[in-house]
């Protein structure tokens, strides 16, 4: 593991301790392989004055939910150490009281709230504290001889903790260690089946240590598991590596799984198949089925990936999912035996957040793209420790995952704490503001690098959306390379481009559930007798045929899709068509026939069929200042007259046709 410190850098912060414990905080959350997403924490103890201006020892200490890798300074919560240190004398507090206690101990009340570990960290009697969840380490601790292996990769080095939940508890176990133990002869902590503390008199000393503790992980890991060091090829939704997506069907399967598990959900839901090749190793283990659910790497990581994996066999999708639910049940069932209905915690819903699929890979659930990486990024840490921890031998010590007992991880789960912050997540996700529409839900709109289609995919990623936007202008990737929208070239009047922008929606989000065909082309006014054939049939390929192609690929997922719509883009042209038109007015006319023959036929599956018939909507690229002149001219009017034609003498803008499309 390769140590960052920059000490040039960090001397740019050496007389201001929150802007170091900034810097170092950072370093750690920049490495994945020591914290995976608002995991881990960090911690510096220093002298200061209170509100009436008395000496005090202050902890700061990282706010819960903060993640490492952006930490700022306001993500830092100020405790009174005092207060903090009184807590730990208790015998028992539930951990509710905890964080309770703790915000009570705040400086400032309206920081964030305080990792729960912050008492922990209180106890820790070093200035500088750090704590990550290092795959390394955990891959080691997550088997059978994981304490023995500790002893034999460290020594006296660190000080070694069973398992425990965190909160109060834990607190509780260093507290009866603390006050035997001579500090000074550990350079850190490890807590089995949790993650590793270091701690120093300054930021680079903890972190110093935390690098070469967490290194001494890694080389014994490589030293005796040589069999799972697989070169990641990551497939990301910015940058597409080609495959045979429709090899057994896996495209279609892939949008019925994700359909099946948004029913479950009771939530539109993305799913994204991961076939890096560790992902694909990962889904060919001969037991494969036993030991990817055996739990997770970290309880820290249940909240988003829940206690195992569902297992995809293709021969049954329908049996795979509902063996998923029902095994999820009788978990819930046998950890809540003997408690009365009022003692037992809320059941959380049954479907998987992630997948293992034989032979193909594995796939990551989430409402929303952050989501949905975040589950995709545990579930390959997780994989590959899996893998490593099958393949350790070490002498006479007994190998493999075995992560902690299922009591351990239901009650981490359904943990009151958890439980507390999934009600507020589901509070705040419909609230106001901050509730989304289309949130879950997948589009395709073409014809997107400008206009109408620029407009429609904003709109729809604004509402919660996920956008695939395509369009043959090159510069498509680059108008959306800052954006959640995935951009893509493609010429709609070509069918292996049209084939390969769908593989790509489903294969990175799951599905399809709104399609804005909105590509065409305006060409030049020419009366009848004038017409070219060249642009007569070209407008014909790409305002009409070029639908057919479209909707014809995107059907069988479009069926797939929840609550699905197809919004065809017509023009007012069809009912009003002007002179000088018909090459353009024809073939969306004949679009628009297209469309009504298309809800007759899709109805039934219950796919909504849509046509908008905007006015002249000049904001768009066809309306350059020749074709302006041109059409104003065919009716003896004034580029202005023209252009304020209709009865509210208004010109009509893009983004309103998009908030006619999302309202469709």
């Amino acid at each position: 593991m390769k140590n960052l410190w920059n000490s040039i850098e960090a001397k740019r912060f050496r007389n201001d301790i929150l802007k170091m414990r900034v810097y170092s905080s950072r370093l750690l959350g920049e490495n994945r392989q020591l914290v995976l997403h608002g995991g881990g924490n960090t911690s510096v103890k220093l002298m200061g004055k209170n509100f009436f201006g008395e000496e005090e020892e202050f902890l700061i200490v990282k706010g819960s939910g903060a993640d490492l890798a952006t930490i700022e300074e306001k993500d830092f919560s100020k405790l009174s150490l005092r207060k903090l240190l009184k807590l730990v004398e208790f015998e028992n507090m539930d951990d509710l009281d905890l964080v309770f206690q703790q915000n009570l101990a705040m400086i400032n009340p309206d920081s964030p709230s305080p990792s729960i570990e912050a008492i922990l960290h209180a106890m820790i009697p070093y200035a500088w504290v750090d704590h990550t969840h290092a795959d390394a380490v955990l891959t080691i601790t997550n088997t059978p001889s994981g304490e023995d292996l500790i002893n034999e990769l460290y020594g006296n080095r660190v000080i070694k903790i069973p398992y425990v939940k965190p909160g109060f508890k834990l607190a509780r176990e260093v507290f009866k260690l603390k006050k035997d133990l001579d500090w000074k002869k550990f350079d850190g902590m490890i807590l089995l089946n949790h993650g590793i503390f270091t701690f120093g008199e300054t930021a680079k000393e903890s972190y110093d240590r935390m690098i070469s503790l967490v290194s001494d992980a890694e080389k014994f890991l490589k030293k005796y598991s040589k069999n799972f060091y697989i070169k990641k090829i990551h497939i990301s939704s910015k940058n597409f590596e080609n495959v045979d997506f429709l090899e057994n069907n896996v495209l279609s399967q892939l949008a019925y799984l994700r359909r099946k598990v948004s029913e479950i959900m009771k939530e539109p839901t993305l799913a994204q198949l991961n076939i890096c090749n560790e992902a694909k190793i990962f889904s060919k283990l001969p037991n494969i089925k036993e030991i990817s659910v055996r739990g997770p790497m970290t309880s820290d990581h249940l909240i988003y990936t829940k206690p195992f994996p569902a297992i995809i066999d293709s021969e049954n999708l329908d049996k795979d999912i509902y063996n998923f639910a029902t095994k999820y049940e009788s978990y819930y069932k046998r950890n809540t035996e003997g408690l009365s209905e009022k003692e037992k915690p809320n059941r959380l819903d049954s479907a998987p957040r992630w997948a293992v699929w034989l032979e193909k890979g594995t796939i990551s659930f989430g409402k929303n793209l952050n989501i949905m990486k975040i589950v995709k990024d545990i579930s390959e840490h997780t994989l590959t420790a899996i893998g490593k921890a099958e393949n350790l031998k070490v002498k006479k010590y007994l190998c493999g995952w075995k992560p902690v007992s299922e009591k351990h991880l239901f009650e981490a789960e359904y943990w009151e704490l958890q439980q507390k912050k999934i009600k507020f997540n589901k509070k705040t996700d419909n609230y106001k503001n901050n509730y989304l529409e289309f949130e879950g839900k997948i589009a395709i709109v073409t014809g997107a690098a400008s206009g109408i289609g620029l407009a429609s995919a904003i709109e729809l990623e604004k509402k919660g959306a996920v956008v695939v936007a395509l369009d043959c202008n090159p510069e498509i990737t680059k108008i959306f390379s800052d954006s959640k929208i995935l951009g893509i070239r493609s010429d709609v009047t070509n069918e292996e481009d049209i084939r390969e922008a769908v593989a790509k929606t489903i294969i990175n989000f799951g599905g399809l559930d709104i399609l804005v065909l909105n590509a065409g082309t305006f060409p030049a006014g020419d009366k009848i007798e004038e017409i070219d054939n060249i642009i007569w049939y070209k407008s014909i390929d790409v305002n009409l045929t070029a639908s057919k192609n479209f909707l014809k690929v995107c059907i069988p997922f479009l069926k797939e899709g929840i609550d699905p719509s197809v919004i065809f883009m017509a023009s007012r042209n069809v009912n009003a068509p002007g002179p000088g038109a018909s090459a353009y007015s024809v073939p969306k006319a004949a679009q628009t026939q297209l469309a009504r023959i298309a809800a007759l036929e899709l109805g039934k599956f219950g796919i909504r069929v849509n046509i908008l018939h905007p006015d002249c909507v000049y904001d768009t690229g066809i309306w350059n200042t020749k074709t302006l002149k041109k059409s104003a001219k065919r009716y003896g009017m004034t580029v202005e007259e023209y252009k304020s034609r209709n009865i509210l003498k208004k010109h009509v803008t893009s983004e309103e046709v998009a908030r006619m499309v999302c309202t469709m």
